[in-house]
Formats: structure tokens, C-alpha cells, sequence
């Protein structure tokens, strides 16, 4: 039998249709041109590919040629340390802050020029004194901007007052900073040696404080030195220097003695980690919007915070339940009592109640208070007095027990024995299974609250009642805010006078007890006898306490107290030291000697002004006005100026986990990524902080920090400083200055070849214009000694107003705009011609610019000033050594408003000039120009400056039109209704081709408006698109809608030739 497939196999073949015969054509071509298709495409990869490798071969071949590095210039001339820099060689060819920063500041100090005694026949004549003390940094680290930005703001003001003839003293200072100084030499003994402060000792520990600081004291100095500071080093002051110690003992002995500092048992800021109470400045407020877990020190695991716990409270007694609730449920352990509103009328019926506490076993009553929000959760609150500011006050008002259920350390105390020994966070677990198992628990939701985080430890503050030593304020806060409201005290801004009113009037006597080892050890001493059968008192009992300069004078006072034999008498000095910033609040009166009646204090008490930032407003200005009008009978400083707070770029706070804390030294002489990041590694961050602020830093500074120069970062920090609360500091804006810089570098190489080698300026400052003056040079002359009295009297103006933006503008503008691109340029002509009159009178202008323009810049930019002004030639012998002890310039007299007027109109003409020849020829095109006027007035002006627009506008020929057209071929550049300005450009451009060119650009600026239009017509686009976005946005419409209008001007211009 066959295979079915064989009789198949051998059938005649079947033939195909017409149809099936195309489509198998069609199908076949198709995968000859799909074949061809990839083909073609593979051998384009290929292409492709060939052609990377050979990029990356030239790049490889390029990258073997070793970069050309920017030649560093530096001072190499062997000048002894506070020898005068040696200026006799040609200036450098460009600037470089290496080399004028060199040398001048030791020369500064030798020379004593920052002393309130230095004099010098040349100086301005005394006017009074200006004295400031510095805000005295800790002794911990090293300065961040934020510093930077105060010591420039200070130095600035004092080298302004010193130019004037004040009798000037800035003194310098150092605060030993309690709790930051102790963390870090206790972090260092444990990394080094494995020890404890514990394990050594006080005394031990103290010394290797003291050890630390004598090590690493210096680099704040160091930095203010490079900042260019003018401080008076011979009367710098530490905090626990013994001058300075002696009037932290002399304050407390005064102020115990009349009743103003005392004894109390009261609640504090307790750090558990610390194991001591800390200022209010020291408790970071974080706020949480709700439900958040936090790292806590001590804790493995996260702590939950930022929610609101609601339980109940059987009436004792009675049937029912009062329900209340808290954010902090382990506080439940010490609660007194419950409160209500008299006038609720939910609870009225409980009034004179009680309670049953489930843990305590004991009944605490149902009180009634006004201080209770009827509206907020059920109207009924959990009173614990001894863990709660506002429980505090309620406890005293109806005499409540106060119960510490928290160890110095954050241990549940054996107030209920089951969570004894408990940590306080592991106990906020353990209390809410156990209400819950009570029945008593009822919810838990979401709560916006503020955290207290201690900012030394991280650790979250907890109130504690501590018997410590405090200030009576209340007396001394009604002084200091009437102070304000009188004038007597002035606050700048006056915005800051509301916030000092709302402290003061509210404020609380003041903690000054620290349980550290570093510091001011209170000068207290307990009394107790040796006769057994006279009675003791309590630690807390401020009765049996003596305070003394000394122990001999506190033992004298207790016999004379008690009516006791010395003998007989046991004294125990205080463990505690002072709270920091008791010994900051006598800081500017301390540092002269005070209390010894000495020739400082006599003359430099008060001081003339307080400058430091907003954030330390109460916690040091206040005090500072407290203990001035308190111990000296006068305010010390009638002024004080609140600079902004410094942030990044983007805005945010200065944070060294952000990776955006910047050593100014790292802006002076510039930093790499790579440095910047050790920095950071070489720390004390977390690593996770240390990831994520490497990440910051990259994003930042992707190039590092380039080197900008002491000069520079000044002039930034004080251009920055409106009035506000903020500054966002952007270091490529310090880069933009330290252009500015090397703009007057140049400037002065130019001016000083324009002078002549052997120019001397005359005897006399003031300027004789003399010669041919009918030229347009001599209005010139007059033109830039107008503008020069302008930045004068605006630069005075901003010091005088502490308005240093109007100051450095005024600055900025003269040398950059006034003096280098237009007067420069001005006289270049006059500098070259045969008339000598002309000369002499230009180049004796010049040298009043430059010898006055250094002068204004000399409080902000002092190196560089200082280079510069000594390679100046002297008016005379008599002309002082520096420039920072030269007469600052004032009232001029040359100023001349009419000529500034007639100027500005030319250099509107210029920029005309310019922009068109930029438009349309090429820069070696000399085209000829017209300006047509309307009135007779700007006729006029115009042709007198002719010289000047044709040198100055780049063009041959300039020709003055009154009441006439200008010649068709023209671009022109309408400037009002009465000018306008034309060039010739007909047969120097391919006129159709402009036009083209011109249209492709309008056709482009009109897509982009439609773009534009379309994003901001979403429905959407006001609430979803971020605020800085949108004004981005408007920015661009504006900017591109202007374009497109003054692209249609030059199109219509371009076609009138066609």
C-alpha cells in the first residue's frame, strides 16, 4: 500500500492565478527593500560607531597635552613680618589676591593703625569715638559666612569712622562656650583615650579644656586677620580670661546681693544627654505637620511624635469618665490633677471632684481654670506641673502637688514602681499597652506640634523642675523696653521693634545654672555648721546661701549672717558653672577692666553701636542692656544694627548635614570638590549626613569654590545686606566681584601710564581746571568730578544709614561705569595730544578719581586699596602711611546735575551707536551717523560731545540735524520724541538678506510667546505651578514681548531701504 505523501508527492503541480503571482512579487520586493533598509542602517551604526572611537582617540590624544594652568601670581619679595610691603616693582600684569593680600595686614599692626591712640598730622581732624565691641564667637570652631558677614559689616563701619577722625576702637574677643566647648573635648578624650570627664575628674578635665583651647584658640583670629579685621589685638579678651572673670564674680555678688539674682526650685530646658539645663537659644523648634518618627539618641529605633493621644479618667466615686489628651502619654505618670473651664457647663457637675489615677492608685482632683480652650478636644486637660510650662503656672495657682516622674537622664522615676527605671520613650510604649489593658485608652490621631531638640545633642528637650540659680527680669525688661519707646535705644531696622517689645513684656526671669564643668563656676556657697544642734537648711532654700568674690569673703559673710564663728561654719561651693551668656551680657564693659575704675572704662563705656544678628536679639542684647543700665547706670550702646541671616543660594539655613556651611577661607583662596568633601568626611557627622551632604556640595559647587580674594568676599557680604531678615548668598556672585576687582587693577595700570612717570599731583586736593576749557574734554573733567561727588555723598549716606547696598552701588557704579567705560575713554584723546593745559588738567582730574575712588573703597576692599593707593604718587610728605588712616572723602562741592543730564543723553546716543554697528556691520566698519533733535537744547548738547560719540560710538563722522531728515539708508534707534539716533548701513548690508535674517528671528520670538501663552492658559496654572515658576514665566513674556517690538522697529527701518 503506498505512503499517503508519495501519491501527493507525485501529482502534477498546481498552477497559480495572476493575482497570487503579483502578490508574491509585491511580498518579495518588499523584503529586498526592508533587507536594503537595515542594511543601509547597520552600516550607519557602523559609520557611527567609527566615527566615537575616533573622537575618543583625538579626545584621548588631546587629553595627553597637560592643561595649560592660570599662572598664579604671588608676592615673593623678602619683606620681614610688619615691614612695609615693598610697592617699587611694576604692578603685576593682571590681579591676583595672593599677591596683594600679602604682607599688609602685620605691617597694619606693627604700625599700630588700629589702635584708638594712633594719631598722624595728615589724619582728619577728631570729630569723637566710635567704639564696638565684637560679638564674641565660640572658642569651638572655626567661622562660617555667617561670621564673615558680621566681621565684614563692623570692619567696614569701623575703618569709616577711623577715615572720618573718630577716636576708633573695634575690640576684639572670644566666648569660651560653655556646652559646645565641654562636648568637644569630651567627644576627643573618648575617641583618644576612652575616658570619661567622670574618669579624670574636674580639675583633670578642666585643664584639658583649657589644653584644647590654647591648641585650637588661635584659628578664629587667624581668619579674622585674613578677613582684613581691624581689631585692636592688644585688647583682645577671653571670657574666662581672669580680667574677665573677676566681673562675672563681681556681677553675681552685686546682683545676689540686692535680691536680683536667687534661689529657686523651678522648671528648666534639661538636656538628658547633657544631664544639664540649657538656654532657650540652645532648644531648636521643630515642627511637624503630624504622624513622624524621629532619631532619638540612645534609641535603636525611631520614636513617634507629631500624634495626639486621647484616654480616660474614672470619676472617683461617682459614674463616668473625663477624657483627655496629650502628646507626650509617659507624662500621664506625674499628672496632679485634671482642669476644666469654670464656665463649661459639660463639666459643671464635677467641679470639687476627683479622679482615680490607675497607675498612682490615688485620686487627683478635677480643678477649674481659665486657662483651659473650651472648643479644643473634649475642653478637659491632664495637669502635670512638673513636666509642663503651662501645667507649671496651673500648679502654683491651686497649689497641686509636683510629682518629677523623669530622672536627670530620662528615666521613669519609682513614681510607679511598674515602669521604674523605664527610658522615658520606651515608657511611652509600655503606658499605652497598659491603658489600654485598663480599658482606659480611646484614640490616637494625627497632631501638628514642635518638637524641642537640644542643638548640641539632638536630644529631645524635656522640662524639669531643677533648684537652680535665676535673674529677676521683670524690672530690668520694663527698663529696656522703655528704652526703645523713649529713643534713647534705637533699633535698625525699626521692624525689630516689635518682636523686643514682645519678648520683653512677656518675659520670664532667666535660668543662668549649667551643670557643666567648663565655664564660670558659680560663686554660691551652702551653709552649714559644725555645731549639729543648729538647724540646716535645704539645698533648695536660698536663705543658706552666701555668694563671694572668694571663698575667704563668702565664709566672712556667712558669720556675719548667721551670727557664727567662721570656724564654725562649712561652706560647699556650687558644682554648677554660669550660663553663657551671663558672662556675654557684661562683655562691653568687662572687657575695659570694669570693675576697676579704669582709663578704658572711663573711655569707652558705653560703647557707640551693637552689631550682630537678629537671632541673638534677646538672648545677647537684651542681657547686654539689662546688666549695662543695671551695673553701670547707663545703656551700653545707643544704636544697634540687625544684619540678615545668611543662607545658601537656594535659601535654606546654613547646615553642615546640607553640606552648604562655607569657610570664608575656602572663598578667599578658592577650595576643589574633592577638599570640600574631606571636610566633611573629617568631621563629626553621621555618615548619612556626611552622603547627602557630598551630594549637596556637588550640586553646588560642581567645580569647587575658585578663588575670590578677601576683597571680594567683603564687598559681596556688605552688597548683600538689605534690610531684611534673609540674605541668599550665592558664591558665583562673590566670583562676579572679584572681576570687579581685576577691573580696577586694570583700571589703575591705565590710569597711572595716562598720568606720566613723572607726575606729580599738586599740594592742594582741590582740582583747578585750567587751559582751553571750551572743549569737550573740560566737560568731561567736570562731568566725572560731578559723578565722583555723587558716589561720595551716597556712600556716606549708606554708612550713615547702615544702607550698605546704596553704598557699594555708589562704589561700583563710579568706578566701573563712570570712571573706567566712559571717562577713561574720554580722555584718551586729550592724553594724546599737543595741548599741555588740557593735559595737566585731565590727568589732575584723574588723580582726585583715583586718589578719592580708592579712598571710598577703602573701608570694603582693604588690600586691594591699600596696593593700590601706594603706588600712587603723594600729593605731599604730610599725606598719612595708609590709606586706611587717610581722610575719608566728604563734600566735594563739584557737583553739577545739569551736566550729569546732558552726559547721560550722549551716552544714551553711544549705547545707540553701539547697538546698531553690533547690528548690522562688522567691527571694523566706521559708518557715518546723524542724531536728529526737535528742540535746539538737545541740539546742542549733542554737538558739543560730537568728539566723544564719534570716539566712543565707533563711528566717522557725526552730523547734527535740526529740523531736518536724515538720509534714507539709515537704521535708527528712536530714544524720545525729541531724539533720534542714525547710521548709515546702505551699501555696507545686504539689505534683503537682513530682513530675512530679521524675520527668522521675529518668526522664532513669536512661537515663543505662543508656548508661553498655552502654559500659562492651563486651568491649573495658577494653584500647580510653583510661585517662582510662574514669575519665570512672566519675566520671559515681558522680556520676549519687548524683543519682538524692537524687532519690528529694526524691520521696518531695514525695508524704508529696500
Amino acid at each position: 500500500m503506498s505512503e499517503p505523501g508519495a501519491a501527493a508527492a507525485t501529482a502534477a503541480p498546481v498552477e497559480k492565478t495572476e493575482a497570487q503571482l503579483r502578490k508574491e512579487k509585491e511580498r518579495e520586493e518588499k523584503k529586498k527593500a526592508k533587507l536594503a533598509k537595515f542594511e543601509e542602517k547597520k552600516k550607519a551604526q557602523a559609520d557611527k560607531a567609527a566615527a566615537a572611537a575616533g573622537s575618543e582617540k583625538k579626545a584621548e590624544k588631546k587629553s595627553k597635552k597637560p592643561a595649560k594652568e592660570k599662572e598664579t601670581i604671588e608676592y615673593t619679595a623678602d619683606t620681614a613680618p610688619g615691614s612695609k610691603k615693598d610697592v617699587s616693582n611694576s604692578m603685576p600684569s593682571s590681579y591676583s589676591p595672593k599677591y596683594v593680600e600679602a604682607a599688609w595686614y602685620s605691617w597694619w599692626e606693627k604700625e599700630g593703625f588700629f589702635k584708638p591712640e594712633y594719631r598722624h598730622s595728615g589724619m582728619a581732624p577728631r570729630r569723637g569715638k566710635f567704639v564696638i565691641p565684637i560679638p564674641p564667637p565660640n572658642v569651638t570652631g572655626s567661622l562660617h559666612l555667617g561670621h564673615a558677614l558680621t566681621n565684614a559689616i563692623e570692619d567696614c563701619l569701623v575703618r569709616w569712622h577711623r577715615m572720618r577722625g573718630d577716636e576708633t576702637l573695634w575690640n576684639p574677643g572670644c566666648d569660651h562656650a560653655g556646652i559646645a566647648t565641654q562636648v568637644v573635648v569630651e567627644k576627643k578624650l573618648k575617641r583618644e583615650r576612652n575616658l570619661t570627664r567622670h574618669d579624670i575628674g574636674r580639675e583633670e578635665f578642666v585643664k584639658e579644656v583649657w589644653k584644647w583651647k590654647n591648641e585650637k584658640g588661635d584659628r578664629i583670629y587667624n581668619q579674622q586677620k585674613a578677613m582684613g579685621c581691624a581689631l585692636d589685638w592688644d585688647r583682645a579678651c577671653f571670657t574666662m580670661d581672669p580680667k574677665l572673670s573677676t566681673a562675672v564674680k563681681e556681677t553675681f555678688v552685686r546682683l545676689h546681693d540686692d535680691g536680683t539674682i536667687y534661689r529657686s526650685k523651678r522648671l528648666v530646658n534639661w538636656s538628658t544627654r547633657l544631664k544639664s539645663a540649657i538656654a532657650d537659644i540652645e532648644v531648636d523648634k521643630v515642627e511637624l505637620p503630624g504622624r513622624t518618627l524621629l532619631s532619638v539618641p540612645g534609641y535603636e529605633q525611631k520614636i513617634e511624635f507629631g500624634v495626639i493621644v486621647s484616654f480616660a479618667y474614672r470619676i472617683h466615686e461617682g459614674e463616668g469618665e473625663i477624657v483627655v489628651a496629650t502628646t507626650r502619654i509617659e507624662t500621664m505618670l506625674g499628672d496632679t490633677a485634671v482642669a476644666v473651664h469654670p464656665k463649661d457647663e459639660r463639666y459643671k457637675h464635677l467641679h470639687g471632684k476627683s479622679v482615680w489615677h490607675p497607675f498612682r492608685k490615688t485620686t487627683i482632683p478635677i480643678v477649674t481654670d481659665d486657662f483651659v480652650e473650651m472648643d479644643f478636644g473634649t475642653g478637659a486637660v491632664k495637669i502635670t506641673p512638673a513636666h509642663d510650662p503651662n501645667d507649671y503656672d496651673v500648679g502654683h495657682r491651686h497649689d497641686l502637688p509636683f510629682l518629677t516622674m523623669l530622672t536627670d537622664d530620662g528615666l521613669i522615676t519609682d513614681i510607679v514602681e511598674e515602669f521604674k527605671g523605664m527610658p522615658r520613650f520606651d515608657a511611652r510604649t509600655s503606658v499605652l499597652e497598659a491603658l489600654k489593658k485598663e480599658g482606659l485608652y480611646r484614640e490616637t490621631k494625627d497632631h501638628p506640634m514642635v518638637v524641642p531638640v537640644c542643638s548640641r545633642s539632638k536630644d529631645i528637650v524635656e522640662p524639669l523642675i531643677k533648684p537652680q540659680w535665676f535673674v529677676k527680669c521683670d524690672e530690668m525688661a520694663s527698663n529696656a523696653v522703655n528704652a526703645v519707646k523713649s529713643g534713647e535705644l534705637r533699633l535698625v531696622p525699626k521692624m525689630h521693634e516689635k518682636t523686643w517689645f514682645g519678648w520683653l513684656e512677656n518675659s520670664r526671669d532667666w535660668c543662668i545654672s549649667r551643670q557643666l564643668w567648663w565655664g564660670h563656676r558659680i560663686p554660691a556657697y551652702f551653709v552649714t555648721f559644725k555645731d549639729a544642734s543648729k538647724p540646716s537648711g535645704e539645698d533648695t532654700d536660698g536663705s543658706f546661701w552666701v555668694s563671694g568674690r572668694n571663698e575667704e569673703e563668702a565664709l566672712q559673710r556667712a558669720a556675719a549672717k548667721f551670727n557664727v564663728a567662721a570656724d564654725q561654719i562649712i561652706l560647699t561651693q556650687d558644682e554648677d558653672v554660669l550660663d553663657t551668656w551671663f558672662s556675654s551680657a557684661i562683655f562691653p564693659f568687662s572687657i575695659f577692666g570694669w570693675p576697676e575704675k579704669t582709663a578704658d572704662v572711663e573711655s569707652f563705656y558705653p560703647n557707640s553701636l551693637l552689631e550682630t544678628g537678629h537671632d541673638i536679639l534677646f538672648f545677647w542684647v537684651a542681657r547686654m542692656v539689662f546688666f549695662g543700665t543695671k551695673l553701670m547706670g547707663k545703656l551700653p550702646f545707643p544704636e544697634v544694627y540687625l544684619h540678615a541671616m545668611v543662607r545658601d543660594a537656594h535659601g535654606r539655613k546654613m547646615s553642615k548635614s546640607l553640606g552648604n556651611v562655607i569657610d570664608p577661607l575656602d572663598v578667599i583662596h578658592g577650595i576643589t570638590l574633592e577638599q570640600l568633601h574631606e571636610q566633611l568626611r573629617s568631621g563629626n557627622l553621621d555618615p548619612k549626613e556626611v552622603e547627602r551632604a557630598i551630594k549637596g556640595q556637588k550640586e553646588d559647587y560642581p567645580s569647587g569654590i575658585p578663588e575670590c580674594g578677601t576683597d571680594a568676599l567683603r564687598f559681596a557680604l556688605c552688597a548683600y545686606t538689605a534690610q531684611g531678615r534673609d540674605i541668599n548668598l550665592d558664591v558665583n556672585r562673590v566670583v562676579g566681584y572679584r572681576h570687579f576687582c581685576n577691573k580696577l587693577w586694570n583700571a589703575c595700570k591705565f590710569a597711572q601710564m595716562s598720568l606720566g612717570d613723572g607726575y606729580q599731583p599738586p599740594a592742594e586736593d582741590t582740582v583747578h581746571l585750567s587751559g582751553d576749557r571750551s572743549h569737550m574734554e573740560a566737560h568731561m573733567d567736570r562731568w566725572i568730578l560731578s559723578r565722583l561727588t555723587f558716589a561720595v555723598d551716597e556712600v556716606n549716606t549708606g554708612f550713615e544709614k547702615y544702607d550698605f547696598p546704596t553704598a557699594t552701588t555708589a562704589c561700583y557704579n563710579f568706578w566701573l561705569y563712570d570712571l573706567c567705560d566712559v571717562y577713561l575713554e574720554a580722555i584718551k584723546p586729550v592724553v594724546n595730544s599737543d595741548d599741555e593745559a588740557a593735559k595737566t588738567a585731565s590727568r589732575n582730574v584723574l588723580y582726585t578719581c583715583l586718589d578719592n575712588g580708592l579712598r571710598l573703597l577703602a573701608p570694603f576692599m582693604p588690600f586691594l586699596t591699600e596696593e593700590l593707593f601706594q603706588r600712587l604718587p603723594k600729593r605731599s610728605d604730610s599725606i598719612p602711611p595708609s590709606i586706611a588712616v587717610c581722610p575719608f572723602p566728604e563734600n566735594l562741592g563739584y557737583r553739577d546735575e545739569v551736566l550729569e543730564r546732558d552726559v547721560q543723553t550722549v551716552q544714551d546716543v553711544i549705547h545707540s551707536l553701539r547697538s546698531m554697528r553690533s547690528e548690522y556691520l562688522t567691527p571694523k566698519d566706521r559708518p557715518q551717523a546723524f542724531v536728529t533733535c526737535s528742540t535746539e537744547e538737545i541740539a546742542t548738547t549733542t554737538r558739543t560731545f560730537t568728539q566723544q560719540l564719534c570716539v566712543l560710538g565707533g563711528v566717522k563722522e557725526m552730523t547734527v540735524l535740526r529740523g531736518e531728515a536724515a538720509p534714507a539708508g539709515c537704521a535708527m534707534i528712536s530714544l524720545s520724541d525729541k531724539l533720534q539716533v542714525h547710521v548709515l548701513v546702505k551699501g555696507l548690508i545686504d539689505v534683503s538678506k537682513e530682513i530675512s535674517k530679521q524675520e527668522g528671528k521675529l518668526q522664532r520670538l513669536h512661537e515663543q510667546i505662543q508656548k508661553l501663552n498655552k502654559d500659562m492658559a492651563r486651568p491649573d496654572y495658577d494653584t500647580k505651578v510653583p510661585e517662582k515658576v510662574r514669575q519665570s514665566n512672566s519675566s520671559k513674556m515681558d522680556q520676549t514681548q519687548q524683543e519682538i517690538a524692537a524687532m519690528e522697529k529694526a524691520i521696518a527701518s531695514l525695508k524704508l531701504m529696500e
